[in-house]
């Protein structure tokens, strides 16, 4: 018989009703967040911290500055805002039960099976735009009002299940039929299934982004719904159907459905998360070495392994079901994965694949054609190396990210029509086709709205007291965390100093780690306040440390030239850069007729020439062609060099600025004869 004065008892009672109120607590937890809009959670007021041991400043924090970088988001914010809300919301009110009056939707891919996907670039792309530090007040008073009522157009589409969709539907008394049949393998784009994972994973980035960015809190409670449905559709999965589901594109929904855990901490989301956690394939890229990513789509997979990034920066060492996790195999897998796309399947643009899809390791010149390095596989890419840089610190992410984004990114867009590519020819004698504005919306459509509302990205990190510059590009940053403006200016590689002014609230000890870029031709000097400083380098930057004042003044000096490579595979094929910018000959615009894919996507139909090989003066041969490229260019000034160890005497000039000709990046060496 138990009585009240025994501590046995109090004991029991007390623990009992301690797991009572944890439990009345996760309880809440999870309605405040299942998408009901109740105000519990504002303002990120639950969100975990990620592990990670660098932070980033994004595009709200950075001004780049110069007319190129100026154009390019002044095109990019006019083509947002040229876009119709009713057209983009269109088939969500159809599949919604809401009146679209006289709208149709766009046409191309939006007016498919894939309908909807663009509305999640959108949406980022309009939160990006919004929070971007170098568009003005008035552009971003319009952007957040476009923003707001396309999240409040959705809110109104969306079912009590919490589906909610923007494609055509096959069936009208099923709306989720394609995800139907996805879980019975069938999956015929254009009469069963266009990968709706992967769309709804760009409807969940789209309404994170909007949350996180932005702040409004709808767009999470729309995600949260939509969170719920895909736990409960995911939780009916038996292992075959697991199976047959995760062998479909499925985008980066792990990423999204973890990113959604962080952002409320309710665990239904990394549980729904893991569903999509393809560990197969992650001991595959862990334990089988070569060719791993042969046949692999490229698009489908890179997404998959930032997922399993995410798990570890969301989810290792804590408690999800009152286990601790352990995540560590999915960050060993992460960075496996990122040494294999870079060592053996990327070309000096830091793009990959050829028509969507890896092939064998290091075939990449065997590989050169007119649909090479799809724009959505190098946004995943800087994606993914941004992370692992933030979680390692490791310089070797900073110099990939570098070569991307000026070698890719800048030139994915016409700055003339602010338009954007899909792939990128690395076959000699091509050229860049642009998507249209109404009629391609093409997945790199989407991804080349969200690079170029996030110009800023990828400069500036800081852990504690040490701020990191890892991109010469003039620029102002703010960063108000610690007190601190830094203007940025010079114009690597037109010169080989970037100079930096700080404005300081007050007197600080920080160390200024400067990237020693891995195309610096000799060592790098720094000058404080006009005179030499002795400075450390530290796992790949210049350490420069010491009590800053406002108005002091930083040089950093790196010798830059030419550098030449070859292909894996083909010894005497070559590349050229000047610094950190990829070289291409200008062969004019002769007959640049094109023509589309079985996917509608815009290609070049034939090279201006069959071979690319260019034959050597008398007594030059490739080995001194390849190990002092210096002595075979003629400076003509503005990048623009003359290759002179041939009778062709071609001009080089930035990759990024050619747009509107033909070109030629790879090139034969040959003796004469």
């Amino acid at each position: 018989m138990l009585r009240f004065g025994n501590n046995i008892f109090w004991m029991y009672i007390m623990k009992r009703l301690k797991r009572f109120l944890c439990g009345a607590t996760c309880a809440l937890m999870l309605v405040s967040c299942c998408g009901c809009g109740s105000p519990e959670i504002k303002g990120g007021s639950v969100m975990l911290e990620k592990n990670t041991i660098i932070t980033d400043y994004s595009a709200k924090d950075v001004k780049l500055k110069g007319d190129f970088y100026d154009n390019a988001l002044k095109k990019e914010i006019e083509y947002l805002l040229s876009l119709d809300n009713d057209k983009l919301l269109c088939n969500f009110r159809k599949n919604g039960g809401v009146s679209w009056g006289d709208a149709e939707p766009y046409n191309g891919w939006e007016n498919s099976l894939i309908g909807g996907h663009t509305m999640g670039h959108y949406l980022t792309a309009l939160a990006q735009g919004y929070v971007n530090a170098s568009a003005s007040s008035s552009d971003k008073t319009k952007l957040y009002e476009k923003m707001v009522a396309i999240v409040d157009g959705l809110a109104e589409c969306q079912r009590d299940s919490g589906f909610l969709w923007g494609s055509t539907v096959l069936s009208v008394g099923n709306l989720e039929i394609q995800f139907d049949n996805v879980e019975k393998g069938k999956s015929n784009l254009f009469t069963e299934a266009w990968v709706p994972w992967y769309t709804m994973h760009k409807i969940f980035e789209g309404l994170i982004s909007v949350y996180e960015l932005a702040g409004y809190q709808p767009a999470l409670d729309i995600a949260c719904k939509l969170g719920d449905w895909t736990y409960e559709r995911t939780q009916k999965w038996d292992d075959a159907t697991h199976k047959t589901v995760l062998s479909i594109e499925y985008g980066g929904m792990n990423d999204c459905l973890y990113d959604l855990y962080r952002l409320t901490g309710v665990e239904k989301y990394a549980v729904a998360a893991h569903a999509f956690d393809e560990d197969s394939l992650f001991e595959l890229i862990r334990t089988d070495g070569a060719n791993v990513l042969n046949n692999r789509h490229a698009n489908t997979t890179i997404p998959k392994i930032i997922g399993a990034l995410k798990r570890y920066e969301v989810l290792d060492g804590r408690k999800i079901g009152g286990k601790t996790v352990d995540a560590s195999e999915y960050l060993e897998t992460a960075e496996i994965f990122w040494q294999m796309v870079v060592d053996h399947h990327t070309y000096p643009t830091g793009g990959n694949s050829e028509w969507e899809h890896f092939g064998e390791d290091d075939i990449l010149n065997r590989e050169r054609t007119n649909c090479n390095c799809e724009t959505c596989n190098v946004y995943n890419m800087l994606k993914f190396t941004k992370e692992l840089f933030e979680v390692t610190g490791d310089k070797k992410y900073a110099d990939y990210y570098e070569e991307a984004f000026i070698n890719h990114i800048l030139a994915s867009q016409n700055p003339e029509t602010g338009m954007t590519t899909y792939f990128q020819a690395m076959a000699t004698g091509y050229f860049r086709t642009f998507s249209t504005p109404t009629d391609s919306f093409w997945c790199c459509t989407g991804t080349g709205m969200e690079n170029f509302t996030k110009l800023g990205d990828g400069m500036y990190y800081r852990n504690g007291e040490k701020l990191y510059i890892n991109m010469y590009i003039p620029s102002e940053l703010k960063a108000d965390d610690i007190g601190l403006a830094l203007t940025q200016t010079g114009d690597i590689p037109q010169t080989d100093t970037a100079k930096f002014a700080l404005k300081l609230d007050s007197e600080k000890n920080l160390a200024l780690m400067f990237r020693i870029p891995e195309w610096a031709k000799g060592a790098v000097s720094v000058n404080v306040n006009g005179e030499a400083f002795t400075h450390e380098e530290e796992n790949g930057y210049a350490k420069v440390e010491r009590k800053w004042m406002s108005g002091d003044t930083v040089e950093v000096k790196i010798p830059r030239g030419f550098t030449c490579s070859n292909l894996q595979d083909g010894i005497n094929t070559v590349s050229f850069k000047y610094g950190p910018v990829l070289l291409a000959a200008k062969l004019g615009d002769k007959d640049m007729k094109t023509t589309y894919t079985g996917m509608s996507v815009l290609i070049p139909e034939t090279p201006v020439i069959s071979d690319d090989t260019l034959v050597l003066n008398s007594g030059i041969t490739p080995k001194m062609v390849k190990d002092a490229p210096d002595g075979y260019f003629t400076d003509n000034g503005n990048l623009s060099f003359t290759f002179t160890a041939s009778k062709e005497n071609y001009e080089f000039v930035p990759y990024y600025s050619l747009y509107n000709t033909r070109y030629g990046i790879f090139w034969k060496l040959a003796e004469d004869k």
